[in-house]
């Protein structure tokens, strides 16, 4: 039987708000491989490098040029037949590098049941019936709008920033500051679901405007913000002082002028990530990443709801009635990855503090771990698992091993390891860092991202 350890030649994406040239770390990751007959211009912005069976863009063996799609799906061992069965013979998770030049679409993604419902009325815009919660960790310093705000700042900026409260209407606005009043942090369910819906025709408001109107609100928003500095919107809030902010919609407006999501940002939070930190994303959640190199992990879909920060397909409709409303500081967001158990370092590994650090959200489509190996000869020996696993190598070099089978490894290079193998890990570089995603079911609460 054929050794379960598999080198990827994985696509990389090409869309305008990715790094140019070789600035994006998506870009070289893609050129590593020296199969991939990929070079990268310099002029030419790189966003996305996919690893997964996707059929957008879907990993190939660098030996046979064969799809991963095929191999796992002509060899169900290779992801254990549980999940191949359940997952129906394709990866649970797609698995990326984003390289962010500027701000990606505000948006969300569907929850299975609305993900079925918009694939069938609309293939051509929502190309999957997958739902798509989505994990994000930090390669190189990060930040985006993620989440609602809690409802304190969302009513700061409603009566601090005068643009902002035009644009959403003062009957509007003044509904949504009385609805909220004296329970906005109150953890009855009941509050909590009038919060919501208060929430919810705040933002309609807002996002239902006319663009002529939004472009005539943004010049005296952009304005405020290019004069007023560390006094813009009352200072900020306790989440962002004022100047934080008014650069923030000053950078924003140079990407796209006049949009909507200048004032978007004021509901949500503004959150920043340094390497390492992550965030998990439920179905129905709404974000937009602003800049930086991450490591991404999804449910394996292409579903994409927008509403602002793109030319693209645009449905607002969808997104104001899909979206929890769910308010929360971000911190609330921000996962605490913890120790990999079942993993075994060696001597050099321990004495030079070598670390396998796992993300692990509610759901059980996949969990990500990172590895950080300091000093040649640092190893890591990782248990077999019931489930497939896709690795990435982020930085250094070093060989992964299965069975007998050893490949030499550097920043790029792409591994799939199938189910039920022991993998090791050995550094000969003095730092060696690798990503890893896997589906392993056992333990793992299910989760459909339904509200």
């Amino acid at each position: 039987m054929q050794i379960p350890l598999i080198q990827l030649q994985c696509g990389v994406n090409s869309y305008d708000w990715g790094k140019v040239g070789k600035d994006s770390a998506a870009a070289k990751y893609a050129a590593a491989t020296e199969t991939s007959k990929f070079s990268i211009e310099n002029e030419k912005p790189y966003a996305e490098l996919w690893m997964g069976t996707h059929p957008s863009l879907p990993s190939k063996d660098v030996e046979t040029q064969r799809s991963l799609l095929d191999l796992v799906q002509d060899n169900k061992a290779l992801m254990s037949t549980q999940i191949s069965d359940k997952f129906g013979e394709k990866l649970p998770f797609l698995f990326k590098v984003l390289s962010i030049r500027k701000a990606l679409s505000i948006q969300a993604h569907p929850n299975k049941k609305l993900a079925e419902q918009l694939h069938a009325k609309d293939p051509k815009n929502y190309p999957d019936d997958n739902h798509k919660p989505e994990m994000t960790i930090a390669v190189t310093p990060f930040d985006g709008l993620c989440g609602f705000r809690p409802l304190k700042e969302i009513s700061h900026f409603l009566s601090t920033v005068p643009a902002l409260r035009n644009l959403v209407g003062g009957a509007a606005a003044t509904e949504f500051e009385a609805s909220i009043k004296g329970r906005e942090t109150s953890s009855s369910a009941e509050d909590t679901q009038k919060n919501k819906k208060a929430l919810q025709s705040a933002f309609s408001a807002l996002m239902t405007k006319d663009k002529s109107t939004i472009a005539a609100a943004a010049k005296e928003l952009v304005s405020s913000a290019q004069k007023d500095g560390e006094k813009f919107a009352g200072g900020g809030g306790p989440s962002n002082g004022g100047k934080e902010l008014a650069d923030l919609v000053v950078r924003l407006n140079s990407q796209f002028e006049g949009d909507i999501g200048l004032f978007v940002l004021f509901f949500l939070n503004y959150v920043k990530l340094e390497i390492g930190e992550a965030m998990f994303l439920k179905a129905d959640d709404i974000h937009a990443y602003l800049s930086g190199d991450i490591i991404e992990c999804m449910a394996s879909s292409d579903n994409v709801v927008r509403a602002g920060f793109t030319p693209k397909f645009q449905d607002i409709p969808t997104l104001t009635s899909m979206l929890t409303y769910s308010y929360a500081p971000i911190s609330e967001q921000k996962m605490n990855p913890v120790d990999y158990p079942y993993v075994t370092l060696n001597r050099t590994a321990y004495s030079s503090s070598s670390s396998a650090i796992l993300y692990d959200p509610p759901i059980e489509e996949f969990s990500v771990i990172k590895t950080e190996l300091n000093g040649k000869e640092a190893k890591a020996t990782f248990e077999a698992i019931e489930g497939p696993s896709v690795i990435i190598c982020t930085s250094g070099s070093g060989t992964i091993s299965v069975g007998p089978k050893t490949k030499q490894v550097k920043a790029g290079y792409v591994f799939f390891v199938g189910a039920t193998a022991e993998c090791v890990l050995e550094s000969d570089s003095e730092s060696f860092t690798t990503f890893k995603a896997f589906c392993e079911l056992s333990g793992k609460e299910t989760a459909n991202g339904a509200s």
